[in-house]
């Protein structure tokens, strides 16, 4: 029988090891990237948890983080029925945003994704942005790696947007946050795609969360494709408002 274990090192580095089962995977037995968003999330959160900042204990204290920006380079795309070890730790915060790291290895050790995301803090009923120098619940941290991975930042929606479809938030999708979970969105931003374009060979995958999205609305998606740049760009918009925007680069 394999024993998976979770810990956290000698520079506070915490590691989660799981076997990737086959519901995880898409077709071509690839971690999907709405696995790929719900596993590094919950390995954050549960990093925090066994420190002793669980969600309950940040609720009693009047905070949520709620993540805003995500990046991943895929080096190797883990695959159904491997061995993988997901260590993540906290860097040198920004004034708004946390900062996070991620790096998924195999079992004998080899890099398969890198990634990089940042969270906002804010009041848990009035969604407040709090600054993190306010955030005084846990030692900040004052590490800044350089990992192999494009920077989580800001992605611009080109104006050469075409309509890909649209999709109800239904109530499989929502959390106990109460709107939708931030791994459905990698689901969303794949899903619309035309077949040709599914069938990529990704090697990047970023994302911006603008706006929670809640039961019975309509999120209307639209894309670009950059054939030179071999990007794509998807957005998500409830009416007026952004939902998310993403960027997918292949070779």
């Amino acid at each position: 029988m394999t024993t998976f274990k979770q810990w956290h090192d000698d520079d506070m580095i915490f590691n989660d090891e799981m076997k990737l089962h086959f519901c995880q995977c898409d077709v071509h037995s690839n971690i999907s990237f709405s696995e790929l968003l719900r596993l590094t999330t919950d390995t954050a959160v549960e990093d925090y948890h066994q420190r002793g900042l669980s969600f309950k204990y940040l609720a009693e204290h009047n905070i949520a983080i709620l993540l805003s920006r995500i990046s991943f380079r895929f080096h190797k795309i883990p695959q159904a029925n491997d061995y993988i070890t997901i260590r993540t730790w906290e860097e040198k915060p920004e004034p708004l945003q946390l900062m996070r790291a991620y790096e998924i290895k195999a079992q004998d050790g080899t890099p398969l994704v890198s990634g990089y995301s940042s969270w906002l803090i804010v009041d848990y009923v009035s969604h407040r942005i709090i600054r993190t120098k306010d955030f005084t619940l846990r030692k900040e941290n004052d590490r800044r790696d350089s990992l192999d991975c494009m920077a989580p930042g800001k992605i611009a929606a080109p104006k050469n947007l075409i309509e890909l479809g649209q999709r109800p938030i239904c109530y499989s999708d929502i959390d106990a946050n109460g709107h939708m979970n931030n791994s459905r969105y990698g689901a969303f931003a794949i899903d619309c795609l035309p077949e040709e374009y599914q069938q990529k060979k990704f090697t990047d995958f970023r994302m911006n969360y603008s706006k929670e999205a809640r039961e019975g609305e309509m999120v209307h998606l639209s894309g670009s494709f950059d054939t030179d740049a071999k990007k794509i760009t998807v957005i998500g918009k409830q009416d007026e408002n952004t939902c998310f925007e993403s960027e997918l680069y292949y070779t």
